[in-house]
């Protein structure tokens, strides 16, 4: 058996295509011995060392593409070849041949016209035309991405797959089978591709889809470091299997993902409103970095929804009448009737997991609770008194807060489980007077800088307050919360 071989060379940073006639090979673990008669109207021909790419849900096109990019050099993977399709990733599926196509262009390569039709009175004479181009482009040292139906019976799928070369002693295709692990240079009987590769939409006449990859002047592309369109795409393909039916709107806002049942004009109002208004700020104050997964964000429209959707979609009762942060579910649930300050509370806490995992939690729930009650002063956020605010003070009046070294050295069991009732409102009134005597970003930078001497965040709040006697602090900043008012 002897196969006309295509292998890369590189010359001058380029990816040359070289046609080398080479000895009887055997291409892939699976090839039989022997097969049917010799072919003599086309010869045999593979393009070697393509990367195999496993594709993604529904991201078979992609995957191909990516498959012959990295033979060129490109350093790429599939979701950047859907990124450059302009699909929106709300649809929440892969790229169909239109959108394939647009990327395929804009990368680089020159495809051709891509669909073609068959007339089904000559359909043998046109599929083997179609086949006799694709096979001349393999001789030339491109492979070609195909759609074709996964079977011929009822229920069959449509599917791409990279078509990289053909035994004329067996009559076989030789093909990069994306949707599974170990799919590389599997082959199929070529009767078995000219039967499937038709998408009979019309009795008249059939499809054929058949993209050449011909390298033009590629565009130099690499691997996104931040979530792409890619990536919000296939998020939502698992999340609208969540969804429990209509009246629901989904809406992208970066870093998140809004869901929620109110009007769809009130769900984009809270999203931009309160979601991108926080995260903005928030990030101009603190963060950095966004959070380390897509996360969403469910906006139920009132007490009946939040409880009814929390059980159906998440299996769990609320412990909390107003909203949560799961981090097994990846969500930030809420019932939104309640107001959006427990949503900026919650939104904090993934951006601190991403960006200061090791805060303790009397900072991390500080900073969160800062913000229930806030507005926006010179451009940035501020945090405003709220209803912690009359307990904390009857609180004082007892005399029953804790010292703030106190405060400072509760690990996170003993800041939730043993919260005496002070821990939160301590925690944020603390937050709120640095803030207000402009102290709070500096402690919080230092802090994050400088954790791994001070884990507790306690010398570094002394630093930043200019504090030797936390004593005498603790009575002057008494007095202070004394004097603030809510409402």
């Amino acid at each position: 058996m002897f196969l006309k071989r295509i292998t890369p060379l590189r010359t001058a940073g380029l990816a040359l295509l070289v046609v080398a006639a080479l000895g009887a090979a055997r291409v892939a673990n699976n090839a039989p011995n022997s097969g049917s008669a010799a072919n003599d109207t086309y010869k045999s021909v593979l393009i070697e060392n393509v990367p195999h790419v496993q594709q993604k849900p529904d991201f078979c096109g992609e995957a191909c593409t990516a498959m012959m990019l990295q033979r060129l050099g490109q350093k790429v993977d599939q979701d950047y070849v859907f990124d450059q399709s302009g699909l929106d990733p709300l649809a929440a599926r892969g790229c169909f041949t239109k959108e394939l196509a647009a990327a395929l262009k804009k990368i680089g390569f020159r495809i051709g016209d891509v669909w073609y039709t068959v007339p089904t009175a000559t359909a043998k004479a046109g599929l083997e035309a179609q086949w006799k181009a694709l096979h001349t482009d393999l001789l030339a040292g491109h492979g070609s991405i195909i759609c074709m139906r996964t079977s011929n019976g009822p229920g069959a799928t449509e599917h791409f797959r990279l078509v990289l070369g053909y035994d004329a002693a067996t009559d076989q295709v030789i093909y990069h089978e994306p949707a599974e692990r170990d799919g590389a240079y599997r082959r199929m009987p070529r009767a078995t591709l000219m039967d499937c590769w038709p998408l009979k939409y019309s009795a008249k006449q059939w499809t054929v889809i058949r993209i050449p990859l011909v390298p033009g002047r590629l565009r130099p592309g690499r691997t996104a470091t931040t979530f792409t369109a890619a990536d919000y795409a296939q998020h939502l393909m698992d999340l609208k299997k969540k969804v429990p039916g209509e009246g629901f709107t989904i809406i992208i806002q970066h870093p998140f993902v809004v869901i929620g049942d109110e009007p769809p004009d009130m769900v984009r109002r809270r999203s931009l409103g309160t979601v991108k208004w926080a995260v903005d700020k928030l990030k101009k104050s603190y963060f950095k970095k966004d959070p380390n997964e897509i996360l969403d964000i469910w906006l139920f429209r009132d007490k009946d929804s939040y409880e009814k959707h929390t059980r159906s979609i998440f299996n769990t009762v609320p412990s909390t009448p107003y909203g949560y942060f799961s981090h097994t579910d990846r969500a930030l649930v809420m019932n939104i009737a309640t107001g959006g300050g427990t949503l900026v509370h919650e939104i904090v806490h993934p951006f601190v997991a991403s960006n200061f995992p090791e805060c303790p939690s009397w900072f991390n729930e500080g900073l969160g609770s800062l913000y229930e009650q806030s507005s926006e002063r010179n451009g940035r956020i501020r945090g405003l008194t709220n209803w912690r605010l009359a307990g904390l003070q009857r609180a004082i009046r007892q005399e029953a807060v804790p010292s703030f070294q106190t405060l400072c050295s509760t690990t996170t069991r003993q800041f939730y489980d043993a919260d005496p009732g002070t821990n939160y409102a301590q925690a944020r009134y603390l937050c709120y007077y640095l803030q207000e005597k402009g102290l709070l970003e500096k402690f919080y930078h230092r802090f994050h800088a400088q954790h791994t001497t001070d884990p507790t965040g306690y010398k570094t709040l002394q630093e930043v307050l200019g504090q030797t006697d936390m004593d005498a602090f603790k009575k002057e900043w008494e007095k202070y919360v004394l004097g603030l008012r809510f409402p």
